[in-house]
C-alpha cells in the first residue's frame, strides 16, 4: 500500500470530526480535495473505511484500525522530530494534554510556567468530564491525561501526582457552618447536590459514603463544579467538591466533619506501552516539580 502522511492526517481528522468538510478545514484543504483524498485512501486499502449515515461519518472496523495505526505512526514521527530538534539544541513541537474539569483550576498555571520556559512549544489542552477524558485515553489522542479516578478497564501507566482532598461544603449561613465539629448524625436530614454519574468526584464520594455506611439524600445532580457551588450558595443542599475548586468562595463554608475530607489523589495517566515524546517527558517532570505552585 502507498498512503502518504498527508492522507493519514486527513483520515485522522475525519475520525476526530466525523465530517468531511470539518476534516478538510482541520488540514487546510478544500472539501472536494478532501473527498478525493479519502476516496484514494479507501481505494488503496481496498475495503470500506467509513460510511455516512444522516450526514455523520461512521468508521468501519477497518477504518478504526487504520486511524489507530495512523495515530501510532504520527506519534512516532512527532517523537522523532522532537529528538532531532533536541540534537540541534531546540525545543519545538506539540504537547497534547487532556484533563478532567476540576483540573482546570490548577493545570493552566503549570502550563503557563512551562510555556514561559519553552515558548516555541504548541499546547493543546482539552478540558472535559471524566468520561470524555477516558474516551480520549482509549483512542490515544493525547500525550498525558490528568484525572482523579483512572479507569480500571484500560491498561495504563499511572503515577500519583498530588493529593486531591474532597471537602464537605455548605452555604456560609448554614446552621452547621459555625460548629466546631459535626458527626454523621448531623447530616441525616440534609439534602445533597452531586456531580453527574461517572465523574471522579461522584465516584469517590459514593465509595466513601458506602464505606462509612451513610446514605445521602440527593436533591440534584449537576454537571459542573460552578453550577454545584451556585446551587449550594442558593441553599439547595450540601455538596462534596475538590479543594481546588473552592478558591475565593466567600459565600461557602467548609464543614468540619470528622469523616472529611475524603482522601483522593490526582493521577498522571498515559496508555500502557506508550512512549512519551521528549516534550511530554519534560512536562511530566515539570508537573511533579511545580505542584508546589498549586498549594
Amino acid at each position: 500500500m502507498n498512503i502518504t502522511f498527508r492522507q493519514l492526517r486527513l483520515f485522522m481528522a475525519l475520525a476526530e470530526t466525523g465530517s468531511v468538510s470539518a476534516a478538510a478545514r482541520m488540514v487546510h484543504i478544500t472539501q472536494p480535495t478532501a473527498s478525493m483524498g479519502l476516496k484514494e485512501i479507501t481505494d488503496t486499502v481496498g475495503v470500506p473505511l467509513y460510511e455516512v449515515v444522516a450526514r455523520k461519518v461512521h468508521l468501519t472496523q477497518m477504518g478504526l484500525e487504520l486511524v489507530k495505526t495512523a495515530r501510532a505512526i504520527s506519534g512516532e514521527w512527532e517523537t522523532f522530530e522532537q529528538q532531532v530538534h533536541g540534537i540541534k539544541g531546540l525545543t519545538r513541537g506539540k504537547l497534547k494534554v487532556a484533563v478532567v474539569s476540576t483540573a482546570k483550576y490548577f493545570i493552566p498555571r503549570i502550563l503557563g510556567t512551562f510555556c514561559d520556559k519553552y515558548p516555541e512549544i504548541e499546547i493543546s489542552l482539552e478540558v472535559l468530564n471524566r468520561d470524555g477524558v477516558v474516551k480520549r485515553l482509549e483512542e490515544n489522542l493525547d500525550d498525558l491525561y490528568i484525572m482523579s479516578q483512572p479507569p480500571l478497564n484500560i491498561d495504563i501507566n499511572d503515577e500519583v501526582f498530588m493529593p486531591n482532598p474532597l471537602l464537605l461544603i455548605a452555604p456560609k449561613n448554614h446552621a452547621l457552618a459555625n460548629k466546631r465539629t459535626i458527626d454523621l448524625a448531623s447530616l441525616k436530614n440534609e439534602k445533597f447536590i452531586f456531580r453527574e454519574k461517572g465523574s471522579g468526584t461522584r465516584m469517590a464520594t459514593e465509595a466513601h459514603f458506602k464505606k462509612i455506611k451513610f446514605k445521602a439524600e440527593v436533591r440534584l445532580e449537576l454537571g459542573s463544579n460552578e453550577a454545584i457551588k451556585q446551587a449550594v450558595i442558593g441553599g439547595l443542599g450540601l455538596a462534596v467538591l475538590s479543594k481546588y475548586s473552592l478558591a475565593d468562595q466567600d459565600e461557602l463554608a467548609i464543614l468540619k466533619c470528622k469523616e472529611f475530607p475524603i482522601e483522593s489523589s490526582w493521577h498522571i495517566v498515559s496508555p500502557k506501552g506508550k512512549r512519551l515524546s521528549p516534550i511530554a517527558t519534560i512536562f511530566k517532570k515539570q508537573l511533579l516539580i511545580n505542584k508546589s505552585l498549586i498549594g
